[in-house]
């Protein structure tokens, strides 16, 4: 396939954008080569600049499980828009939408809108840092809570050791108050619960990665946490940003039969239009402004366009449970097929998969935190990634980075993903 005209758009926007993209792992710097840009989307296809149609496995990075331009979920906005794009005062629709969340998911009585995942964690944390009087969190390595200063913080020198900031810009002493774990040690956050007695506020988690690769917990780990967080006084954060209505009706929590204390989403929830959420018990979300202490506020929060977007979604979701099996039953079709390739080829790999999430990773290593899968051969990804695209696969830019399925995807789409992985696997 031939992408000219992104090539040549990619020139022109990095005249006026830094680096020519929005958001970094757009650039395709993990992989090399040139980001393609896209002009359509539907159904389980991408249509790019140059004409080329792509079979998508990123689906917007989650949102878009049902496919692209799914018509209950377009239908919706374009009703909306035809009476107003924004107001800034209340509607209806946020009411129905929270009622609809609520109901879906266990262990949440009240939900706050806000505009973007990054948002949600960064409120959570607050909220759990207002609720509890403390101000240390617990994150780990390899988990991607947004961008806020307090989450990009690299691990020190040792597993009780403080952060220290992973980025210019965040301070020394916002770093000092999140503390580094290694994901699916549950030894190692013992210890920083021991050395930090009465400090801590929250763990926060996403309960299945998937900024390292499709990253499973361990039997056990969340339970373990759950019971440290109970023992210590702190609250567990689930977040559910790509989790959250993609892996079960009720998320990760319905799933692993776990209930966090506060739980943060995004992706799905909004409909492929920019939203975030944060949920938890009464007596927490009370705490926010205007019944509580702690503030947290959105001019454009609860914005009609998504909360209309979001309805639609999370209404065909609910009321089609069998999505659900028949995105497993795709994602392990995909698992099966590739590595069945992969190994008659010699070519060493790990894939992790759980529900409609899962990642290929070129290791011989079981990959289960961070340390782990960067064990894989980059080089060899990013020629996967490249013959991929080339055969008309559209995979995530990046091997620390989970793919998504949406349901639009059909076993058609499968197997020329597969053929495609076999005529990619001659080169690898």
């Amino acid at each position: 396939m031939k992408y000219q005209r992104s090539s040549a758009l990619f020139t022109e926007a990095e005249k006026y954008i830094p680096g020519g993209v929005n958001s970094p792992v757009r650039a395709f710097k993990s992989v090399g080569g040139t980001p393609v840009f896209i002009e359509k989307a539907k159904g389980a296809y991408l249509y790019d600049a140059d004409g080329n149609r792509l079979i998508d496995y990123i689906a917007s990075w989650g949102p878009m499980i049902l496919g692209h331009a799914h018509e209950p979920v377009i239908r919706a906005v374009t009703g909306k828009a035809e009476k107003g794009t924004s107001f800034g005062m209340p509607t209806e629709t946020e009411t129905e939408i929270a009622r609809l969340a609520v109901s879906m998911v266990p262990n949440i009585d009240k939900i706050r809108f806000v505009n973007s995942g990054t948002e949600a964690c960064m409120s959570a944390v607050r909220l759990a840092r207002g609720y509890t009087g403390r101000e240390k969190i617990i994150k780990f390595a390899g988990c991607y809570h947004g961008h806020s200063d307090a989450f990009l913080i690299q691990a020190g020198s040792g597993a009780v050791t403080f952060g220290s900031p992973n980025s210019p810009g965040v301070t020394r002493g916002t770093a000092q108050d999140t503390l580094l774990a290694g994901y699916n040690d549950l030894e190692g956050v013992k210890a920083l619960f021991e050395a930090n007695k009465n400090e801590i506020a929250a763990v926060i988690i996403e309960p299945v990665a998937g900024n390292m690769g499709c990253i499973l917990p361990e039997e056990g780990f969340l339970q373990g946490l759950r019971a440290l967080c109970d023992d210590s006084g702190a609250l567990l954060i689930f977040d559910e940003v790509m989790t959250g209505f993609r892996l079960a009706r009720g998320g990760a929590q319905e799933l692993f039969n776990i209930q966090a204390d506060i739980v943060t989403f995004g992706k799905v929830i909004g409909g492929g239009l920019p939203v975030g959420a944060f949920a938890a018990r009464n007596e927490i979300m009370n705490h926010l402004a205007p019944l509580g202490p702690v503030y947290q506020a959105g001019t454009l929060s609860g914005n009609p366009l998504a909360m209309s977007a979001g309805l639609a979604m999370l209404s065909e979701l609910n009321d089609r449970p069998e999505i659900f099996k028949s995105l497993e039953e795709k994602t392990l079709y995909l698992h099966k097929g590739i590595s069945r390739v992969l190994t008659r080829h010699d070519i060493p790999h790990r894939i992790n998969r759980l529900g409609s999430m899962i990642s290929v990773h070129f290791t011989d290593e079981e990959v289960k935190d961070f340390g782990s899968a960067a064990t894989g051969n980059n080089d060899r990804f990013k020629k996967f990634f490249h013959g991929m695209l080339n055969e008309g696969i559209h995979l995530p830019p990046s091997a620390f980075e989970s793919w998504f399925l949406n349901d639009a995807l059909s076993y058609d789409d499968l197997d020329l993903t597969i053929n495609a992985v076999e005529k990619t696997a001659i080169s690898l």
